[in-house]
Formats: C-alpha cells, structure tokens, sequence
C-alpha cells in the first residue's frame, strides 16, 4: 500500500500528496516535485507513540504512555508545556472535584502537588479550582516530560502526517533543521483543535449552528490592590463564597455600556490569583473566532488585544481597587473554548454528561458545570452536574482509525457536553487515560479499537484515576 503525504493547505483544508511516483501531485504538479519535497523530510526518529500538543491533555499523556514502558516524543509549537494554562492564561485550573470530592487523580493530582510543593499552585476546596504560578507551571510540566524519558520536539509546528489507508505512519513538523518526520506506532492527538486527526481524514462532528464560544484573550494586571475586600472576595474561586464572577464590577461595566461607554462585548469578569501579591489574571474579553482559520484568528486577536488595554483603562478609571494597575503580560495567544470535535466511536451526550452515566469503559471523569459563553453580547448559559460526570474510552477513538487517540477538548462529545470537558482538570484525566491505552494497545498487539477495555480501567485506577 502506498504512502501518502497530507500537508495542511492553509484555512481551507488539505492536499494530499501521494508519494507513489505513479501518482501525480494535488493541483497537477509534475511527479518529480513529489520525490524533491519528500526528500527534503529527513526522518528525525520512530517512537511507540508520538503525542501531538504539549497542553494539560497532551503532557499528561505523554508521561502517562512513557510510564507504562513507552517510547514517547511529543511535539509542541511554543517552547515550554501547559497549553491553555501557560499559553492562554487560563486560570485557575478547573476543576478536580465535585462537592468537596476529588474525582480526578492519578499524574494530574500528582503534577498539582509538585507544583504546589514548588510555591506554585493553591488548591480551593471544596471544588478543587487549583491557582498557579505560569512560569512555575512550565517548568514543573517540564520536569515531569524529561523525567517520564520523553523526547521533547519544541517549536515544532505540526504541518503533515504519512498514511497507509487509514493508518498513521509519521507526522511531519516544520522547525529550524527544516521539515521533519516522527515515526510511531501509536499517535495521539492533543492538539486541542483536532488537527491531526483532522488531517488524517477522521470526521468531525457536524456544527449546524455554525457558531463557537467566542475566544477570550487573558492578561496579567500588576498595581493591583489584591488584599482589598472586593479582590479577596472574588479572586479565588472555592466556590464558599458563591459565584466566581465578580459581579460588582460586572455591574458597573455593563451600567457604563449602557450610558453609551465605548466597551466591547465581554464575560466575567474573572479575576484569578496567580500566586504574588498585587497582580491578578483577567479574563474579561470575547470575540467569536474560528482557531482553525488563521485569518479569522488573526484578526480576532487583534481586536480583543485592543480590548485588553479598553477595559484595562475602565478598570482604572472606575474600580478603586485597579486605580494603579497597568498590563504586565499578554498571553501568547487568545484562549479557545471550542473548535473541531471528532466524530468518534462513541459521542458524550449532555443528557449522560449530566445525568452521570457510568459506562463500563470509563476512563475519566468531569466535575465542571456546563458553561456556555455566548458568542455575542455578555451572557453565559450554566447548567449544574447531577453529579461528578464520565468520559468512555470510546470518545477517544473513531473507526477504522487504528493507531490513533485523541485527547483534550477534541474528543468525540457534543456542544453542551464539552462546555464542561474542555476544562483542564478533565483534559488532564483524558491525557492520562489516552497515553495509557496507547501504550497497552501497543503490548497486545491490538488496533486502539480492540484493547481490553477491563484492563484500561483497572490500570488507570491503580495509577490513581479515580474512575
């Protein structure tokens, strides 16, 4: 069977290249242009598995997998670990339990406690919201990855993958010594968009609405008077004190807005602790944007960094607790609530998300209310949990694909569903589950598809899953 060659083709899909000299090139090049450009791929080296995206879901799985006996490399495009907690600052990382009940263990309560051990995380009972220090965050990520044995690919740009069938042969990144290929017996998608499996053909779950959550763009505000009553208040997230949203600002936002203030749409506002007296993340901005067209994105961030500094000058201008504050960081890139999803064997449900169904290959849970942000305006839909949620196995798997997991807000789940899986404490328990069943289907010799799913449950529980 030949191989064949899928490179991303800007926003709007994929040319697949064959590299069969019989084959001609997508868009009728010369046969010959193949062999240049797949000469020009050196092989950087073949692993067990290859883990696409350093987020919360993406390095978990790769200890995960290399703690089970794996050969692991993971690929990721910024250079250091942590997704949208390190590159989106989102915080806090929510949320590990469900009325006072820790439901998610195992490598990500026991990444919480060494970052706590290093003065970098505080963990908010009774909901389990975790505040964290970024950097301290990346380094102990960082720690982690190198210590599981796993090779690092940073700065690496995903751009490809070689198929035979449907079956993943290498995935081909883009970094300073040029295009290079990743060989592997199992991949897993931890892209958070759903990249790779969007180019290796997997399909996607169908969006009628044709709306997204809108994204946010998270900024650190230093000056900031964070020993005041209204910040003490609603800067850490235990749920004791009631909702996290800071209303009494929100209030006041809104009541300029309507007095004809020059202020865009916005949520929140949340303010969260990261860790040092005086400064505070914000998460107030939104746009609707799609993460998965570069133009739109683009063009997106550009308006919400201009947010970032309109509602930075109200707060000053009309919060006493912000009069001194100023911008001390921007997050790398906006945060992103929703993008592809696949269409996998099995599709989470709100009504089994909520209600609490145990399936029999559960390997993870969740404990976040749904939360829908409206893509226009300042609302929020909140939907409460009946109880602590699960995840199947079967949400991280489509058929007839079979060396490939997905992980992290991709899985196979519908709107409402992944309005609470797509925060980080769940993608982390997703990781650890998808970088243990790659590893056990690569020890039986089976297709992801036909693992012991007995043996995935009682392996993950003996690791700490909670499950």
């Amino acid at each position: 069977m030949d191989r064949r060659l899928f490179l991303k083709e800007g926003a709007a899909g994929l040319a697949a290249l064959a590299l069969s000299s019989s084959t001609a090139l997508a868009g009728g090049k010369a046969a010959g242009a193949q062999e240049s450009l797949s000469s020009r791929i050196r092989k950087a080296g073949h692993y067990d598995v290859v883990v696409c995206g350093g987020g919360p879901a993406g390095f978990i799985a790769a200890i995960a997998a290399a703690r089970q006996g794996a050969k692991v490399a993971i690929v990721e495009r910024y250079s250091f670990l942590g997704g949208m907690a390190t590159m989106g600052y989102v915080a806090p990382i929510s949320e590990f339990a469900f009325n006072g009940e820790r439901v998610i263990g195992g490598i990500p309560w026991e990444f919480i406690q060494r970052l706590e051990a290093l003065g970098g995380a505080c963990v908010q009972w009774p909901k389990g919201n975790v505040d964290f220090d970024i950097e301290l965050y990346k380094l102990c990520a960082q720690r982690m990855v190198l210590e599981a044995g796993v090779q690092l690919f940073m700065r690496s740009s995903l751009i490809g993958c070689e198929m035979e069938g449907k079956r993943l042969c290498s995935v081909i990144v883009e970094n300073k010594n040029g295009l290079e290929a990743l060989e592997a017996e199992r991949f897993i998608d931890a892209t958070g968009d759903g990249d790779l499996a969007f180019m290796a053909g997997v399909p996607m779950q169908a969006n009628p609405e044709k709306e997204l959550q809108p994204s946010s763009y998270c900024f650190v505000l230093s000056g900031v008077d964070t020993d005041s009553e209204l910040l003490r208040r609603y800067m850490y997230h235990s749920g004791k004190k009631g909702g996290s949203q800071c209303t009494p600002v929100r209030d006041k936002l809104l009541k300029l807005k309507a007095d004809g203030a020059d202020l865009p749409d916005f949520g929140g506002p949340w303010f969260n602790s990261v860790m040092h007296k005086g400064s505070v993340a914000v998460n107030i901005t939104r746009a609707a944007a799609d993460s998965t067209d570069n133009r739109d994105f683009t063009a997106a961030e550009c308006r919400l960094r201009e947010d970032i500094y309109k509602f930075t000058d109200a707060l000053r201008r009309h919060v006493p607790e912000f009069k001194d504050c100023y911008v001390a960081s921007t997050a790398p890139q906006a945060g992103i609530r929703e993008s592809r999803r696949i269409l996998g064997v099995h599709t989470v449900t709100a009504e089994e998300y909520v209600e609490g169904v145990k399936y029999p290959d559960r390997v993870s849970r969740g404990a976040h209310q749904i939360d829908i942000h409206a893509s226009k305006g300042s609302g929020q839909v909140l939907i409460k949990l009946k109880q602590a949620a699960y995840v199947p196995y079967r949400a991280l798997i489509a058929d007839g694909f079979p060396n490939l997991l997905v992980a992290g807000r991709c899985i196979s789940a519908d709107r409402k569903a992944l309005a609470s899986l797509r925060v980080q404490a769940s993608c982390m328990g997703i990781g650890q589950a998808a970088g243990v069943a790659a590893a056990q289907s690569l020890r039986e010799g089976h297709a992801v598809q036909d693992i012991e799913t007995e043996t995935l449950v009682s392996t993950l529980q003996s690791l700490g899953a909670i499950i």
